[in-house]
């Protein structure tokens, strides 16, 4: 039999909530309020995303019965074998890879367009070319590989430095998003009024409201992070609950100030029109000044940063799991011989998302949008081995690994799967609100190939590995 690596027990409880709302929250928060509101107006936005974390607090639950019963890295890869086997295995661990890959090379790009709108001189340098309306600039690009370079390097050194870390940032974070806010509210040259209309006018409310809920699985993904980290807990697993519950309410708490902040400053429409390239730091900077934008500027540092760190330890982990279980090159699965962390899966994740800033800001939104879809898929397979893993009743026949006779956690199970799958659907049936544009399922599709390139090389050892083996490799132990 083959060795099982495994990784070290080192993260605290504050560490892992940190994970979880920073990863939830990076840069989307800061950067992207005027272009939801220009979808569905102040209100509708605020709605969507509380309605979207009311839904996502249901796969938080079914995650959490998961992580206490199964405390095991990998996540919904993890999961989805335990109940489903190792095919649904691999589809659903490698549409997560996509949906952390693309989040960690969009903060990389907004931390590249936040020193663009403080110092456009500086990074309007060397003008590549123009893609999708968007040009790119190398001194932009260079910015953006500098950042990914640095945070892979930081996720090398060690697991419980970057997770402490993790959480002075998320305070540091919480403390200037509530503070420009704050003032943003008393100045007086704001005006609540300036938030009407409530919703975008010409399209039904439920129709903006129903927009926003879409995104939603991508605006809160990181909450999920927590099972990623699972094997890492220096403490009981049974209270991963409370941490994702807890990351998902003050992360919709902050993004909805964060609405407000932006609204307050002009009306919403006009300041839609001015089409500014960071509406939320135009609109600070005209009420508070510099002091004012300086403040939202480190907020949304923090919130690059954490969402950096966040998902490169969720998707390193996930493509750790992966590459023990055969399902991935086993070089992902290697550990660094001084700081124990998965170097090669962190330098791998690095590697393609170096590939991101040459494309343009605008490609990279359609590859949000496309990541949308693998997280929904990830949330409808928590939701459902969560479904399998309790009874309705004591004489019910279940599998083997079922844990309990608990029907109110199985009926919350089944909604929150029946909830994913109808964001799901959102995104992929014609019509709906938020259905996906072209460029996406291009995109889409691209990942789809390259997946099944990497399953038909592996397949053979993936599939032919006995399950008792492939058990000891994913679970730690047999199969109950």
């Amino acid at each position: 039999m083959s060795e099982r690596i495994t990784l070290g027990k080192t993260f605290k409880p504050h560490w892992v909530w940190a994970i979880a709302f920073g990863s939830a929250i990076g840069w989307g928060s800061f950067v992207l309020p005027v272009e939801w509101m220009d979808r569905a107006g102040p209100m509708g936005v605020i709605i969507g995303l509380w309605i979207g974390g009311l839904i996502l607090s249901l796969v938080g639950l079914s995650t959490g019965f998961l992580v206490k019963a199964y405390p095991i890295t990998g996540g919904a890869f993890t999961y989805a074998y335990l109940a489903f086997g190792r095919k649904h295995a691999f589809l659903c661990g490698w549409f997560l890879i996509l949906g952390y890959a693309a989040i960690v090379a969009l903060n990389a790009s907004a931390f590249a367009l936040m020193i663009k709108f403080l110092v456009p001189d500086v990074v309007k340098v060397g003008l590549l070319y123009r893609i999708a309306g968007w040009d790119v600039y190398f001194v932009e690009v260079l910015i953006a590989s500098a950042v990914l370079v640095l945070f892979a390097w930081l996720n090398i050194r060690g697991a419980d430095a970057t997770a402490q870390t993790q959480f002075y940032f998320c305070v540091l974070l919480i403390a200037a998003a509530t503070g420009v806010t704050a003032a943003m509210s008393f100045a007086p040259e704001t005006s609540f009024g300036n938030l009407l209309p409530l919703y975008k006018p010409g399209i039904p409310s439920w129709s903006a409201i129903a927009a926003i809920v879409a995104i939603s699985p991508w605006a809160y993904v990181g909450f999920d992070t927590v099972p990623q980290a699972a094997e890492e807990f220096n403490f009981s697993p049974a209270k991963a609950t409370f941490l994702i519950l807890a990351a998902l309410v003050v992360a919709a708490s902050h993004y909805s100030i964060m609405i407000l902040a932006t609204g307050l400053a002009m009306p919403w429409l006009d300041l839609v029109d001015l089409r500014e390239i960071w509406g939320t730091g135009w609109a600070v900077q005209q009420v508070l000044g510099t002091a004012g934008l300086a403040a939202l500027a480190i907020a949304l540092c923090m919130g690059i940063f954490t969402g950096l760190i966040g998902f490169y330890i969720s998707c390193s982990r996930l493509m750790f799991a992966m590459g023990r279980a055969k399902a991935l090159p086993a070089v992902f699965c290697r550990l660094h011989g001084k700081h124990g962390t998965p170097w090669a899966s962190i330098v791998f994740v690095c590697a393609i998302c170096l590939l991101a800033p040459w494309f343009g800001r605008s490609v990279l939104l359609w590859i949000v949008d496309m990541s949308a879809v693998g997280i929904s898929i990830a949330f409808i397979y928590y939701c459902a081995v969560a479904y399998r893993l309790f009874k309705w009743t004591p004489t019910q026949r279940a599998p083997a690994f079922c844990k309990e006779t608990a029907p109110g956690k199985k009926l919350i199970a089944l909604a929150g799967m029946l909830c994913s799958i109808g964001l799901l659907g959102l995104l992929l049936v014609p019509g709906s609100p938020a259905f996906l544009e072209t460029p996406a399922w291009i995109a889409l599709g691209c990942w789809v190939l390259i997946g099944l390139g990497f399953y038909l090389t592996l397949a053979r050892e993936y599939c032919n590995t006995p399950k008792a083996e492939m058990d000891r490799l994913i679970l730690g132990h047999a199969a109950a």
